[in-house]
């Protein structure tokens, strides 16, 4: 699963890095990105065709519900069997988008305790993670837009950490990902596979980030205190504080 992330990179930076078009949202940093709360998504906007980098609330909420109680339970989308499931289906077929994140964190159960990890990439680039995004009209008639991500089994790296993980796109799919070239469904689906292992670093992070009220640069560092095993280790990072 993914159930919490960074984004630390300015709307600014991130629009140059995917390529965006419209006009920037204003959207503070977070460092400890939770369920129900707004964050930065690239989404091709259906009439002109470009991307666009829009801030959703995080739990998807279907078209079709009769209220968002049950979004906090759908943050993730499991790759398997994505097509199938009316919660994710239509979106699949019409509303993906990517979920820029500069880390995730995860928890390893070490012994009797559990440790929080961070995992983000070795190159220092952002990840699109893949999504997908639906929009709800409210009560009041106004539209929420909110989005999910899309998990699959982890790779060798991260199945030390946790059996799960986010589908991690790479810039050459991204086009057929946002629908900005043709693409049938089958080859969709074979794009959620975990990336190679080799791509990504993990380092063990102070526990407090699993409090959502925990929120500064800090969060990201190394805990000094922890002893991990050689393999989640890792150097954080340049961009780091």
């Amino acid at each position: 699963m993914c159930g919490r992330y960074l984004l630390q990179r300015t709307p600014a930076e991130l629009a140059q890095y995917f390529g965006t078009a419209n006009p920037l949202p204003n959207h503070a940093p977070s460092w400890n990105v939770a369920v129900t709360q707004s964050s930065l998504v690239v989404r091709r906007h259906p009439e002109s065709g470009a991307r666009h980098l829009d801030a959703l609330r995080w739990g998807l909420v279907p078209r079709w519900a009769k209220d968002a109680k049950d979004a906090a339970k759908l943050m993730n989308a499991r790759a398997e069997g994505l097509a199938e499931k009316p919660s994710f289906r239509d979106a699949f077929l019409k509303r993906r988008c990517l979920v820029p994140m500069d880390a995730f964190y995860e928890w390893r159960q070490e012994g009797a305790a559990k440790q929080a990890y961070a995992v983000a990439l070795a190159d220092g680039l952002p990840m699109a993670v893949a999504g997908l995004w639906e929009g709800w009209k409210q009560p009041d008639g106004t539209w929420l837009r909110s989005y999910t991500v899309i998990t699959t089994e982890a790779n060798e790296k991260q199945a030390l950490v946790h059996p799960r993980m986010p589908v991690i796109l790479p810039p050459e799919v991204w086009d057929a990902w946002l629908g900005e070239e043709p693409a049938a469904p089958e080859d969709l689906l074979e794009l959620l596979v975990p990336c190679p292992a080799e791509e990504l670093l993990a380092w063990p992070v102070d526990n407090r980030v699993g409090k959502v009220a925990e929120n500064d640069a800090r969060l990201p560092r190394r805990d000094p205190a922890a002893r991990p095993p050689p393999e989640l280790d890792d150097a954080p990072p340049d961009w780091v504080a």
